[in-house]
């Protein structure tokens, strides 16, 4: 499951790009991190609460409404009228101590010409800790989570259609990178060069088994297991411009 790319093809589909738009969880960071399950036990145990559920019971549901909605907080809200705040709030309270800062990320990531932001189903504050505890926080402009998109998930179209505009970001001159691969259909079809990002080769993969094609769909333009190895690819093809 591998789209490889060559020099002159990474020249021109990002030939033009200004703005890079990353999605943060098992995306800035690599899949076989603890924090990602951190965070899904967290979600099992908030609806074990919430319904008085046992754990088995209430990681089913979690699942059904994670497939339905996009997020099981969307399910939540739309069959239960559950608030986000307390949900964000309770399941992003993780220990991100074994998250090691990624030194050859940010140094790809500071070489890419023009803005770079983080678009996250996940909330703000997650996403501020988890960049800090990476080391990557300072090189983003801002970060568009779940309340920025009106609680709506991605790949909801109207989603990325309020981060452009929030942003003032011209699609046919962004590029977004993102590890699921329903995200990144929307991105496609407005115009930016999408990168799904997998885990390598016997690293773990927290995705659920929907998640992960057998074929890479056509939206798909560009597929790395090596984020950081892919932008120095990307910044070499350019020119380094």
């Amino acid at each position: 499951m591998r789209k490889s790319a060559s020099s002159p093809e990474l020249a021109a589909r990002f030939a033009r790009v200004d703005t890079w738009v990353f999605d943060l969880d098992n995306t800035l960071y690599p899949s076989d991190s603890d924090l990602w399950p951190r965070i899904d036990e967290r979600i099992t145990l908030f609806l074990a609460n919430l319904f008085g559920l046992d754990g088995l019971s209430s990681r089913a549901l979690q699942k059904f409404y994670y497939q339905r909605y996009g997020t099981t907080l969307n399910g939540l809200m739309k069959e239960h009228k559950i608030g986000a705040d307390e949900f964000l709030e309770f399941v992003h309270d993780i220990d991100r101590s074994n998250l090691k800062p990624n030194h050859s990320l940010a140094t790809a990531i500071l070489a890419l010409p023009g803005r770079k932001l983080i678009l996250t189903n996940g909330s703000r504050e997650h996403a501020i800790r988890t960049a800090e505890q990476l080391g990557l926080r300072h090189l983003f402009e801002d970060i568009f989570d779940i309340v920025a998109g009106d609680l709506v998930p991605k790949p909801a179209e109207s989603t990325y259609l309020k981060f452009f505009e929030a942003h003032d970001v011209e699609p046919a001159r962004a590029a977004m990178f993102e590890d699921i691969v329903l995200n990144l259909e929307a991105p496609h079809k407005h115009g930016m060069a999408t990168t799904l990002v997998v885990p390598r080769d016997g690293q773990v993969d927290h995705r659920e088994a929907w998640e992960i094609p057998g074929n890479i769909p056509a939206h798909i333009d560009f597929v790395t297991d090596d984020l950081e190895g892919f932008l120095v690819r990307v910044m070499s093809a350019r020119g380094g411009a």
